[in-house]
């Protein structure tokens, strides 16, 4: 019963497709190992199964040989026994004739025993022999599978590394982007940005307060010459402060 569940198992495992199983899982490395896990196991209760059967084959191969072997030497028995019959009736003597012939007899039946039990074993032994090779080509029909899972396995490795680092290549590169302006370099230009406006505007301020003082300056030559005109007309007159009045350049 255990063998017979045994042999089910591994029926189940080698039809078992691993893409299809791979699709419905949500975690396909889990899933991965835990059929790993699940072969590795199986394929060691499956290996002492197999070895069990193969036991009891050998023995029952090893009793049916020595059946064959008895039932042969119970015929050599008989034949010896009954020439020796034949050879002592040539001489006369019926009596130990007989005897020998007698033993002949149970010499083959002995071998007829030997003979039957060698025969009623073959269905057994040949029923056994096509268990075992079933087993075994399952046993490496399961290896094959393991193999696959673990090259499967190391498969989804490499490409989830790749995956990783792939994605660490992307976010490296995108937190270098100058044109992201959410990046620190962004940031930064933007910062930059507003200092030189900031400079440039005091720039313009205070070239706007020098031109008011030398507007300033223009007001107080204006201002100067009136005075002059002025006191020169309490002098000598319009004409005279006219002519008397200092010109802008000598102010």
């Amino acid at each position: 019963m255990a063998k017979q569940s045994i042999f089910g198992r591994i029926s189940t495992l080698v039809r078992a497709n691993i893409n299809a199983l791979l699709d419905q899982a949500e975690d396909p490395q889990k899933m991965l190992d835990q059929l790993v896990r699940d072969y590795s196991n199986s394929i060691a209760d499956a290996e002492s199964a197999i070895a069990e059967t193969i036991g009891n084959l050998r023995l029952l191969e090893r009793d049916h040989q020595e059946d064959v072997q008895a039932a042969a030497e119970w015929g050599n028995k008989a034949l010896a026994a009954s020439r020796k019959g034949d050879e002592l009736r040539a001489t006369g003597n019926a009596g130990e004739a007989d005897k020998f012939d007698n033993l002949a007899k149970i010499a083959l039946q002995r071998q007829i025993t030997a003979e039957s039990e060698a025969k009623a074993a073959e269905p057994t032994i040949a029923s056994q022999t096509e268990v075992v090779d079933k087993l075994k080509d399952g046993l490496n029909g399961m290896k094959g599978k393991l193999d696959q899972l673990r090259s499967k396995r190391s498969e989804l490795l490499a490409r989830a590394k790749v995956a990783e680092a792939q994605n660490k290549v992307h976010d490296a590169v995108k937190s270098i982007d100058v044109l992201d302006p959410t990046s620190e370099l962004g940031r930064f230009e933007d910062k930059i940005r507003r200092e030189e406006a900031l400079a440039a505007g005091k720039q313009e301020l205070a070239a706007s307060s020098i031109d008011a003082q030398f507007n300033a300056l223009d007001d107080v030559g204006e201002l100067t010459e009136v005075e002059a005109r002025l006191a020169a007309l309490k002098v000598g007159g319009p004409q005279r402060a006219a002519i008397d009045a200092p010109s802008p350049d000598q102010l």
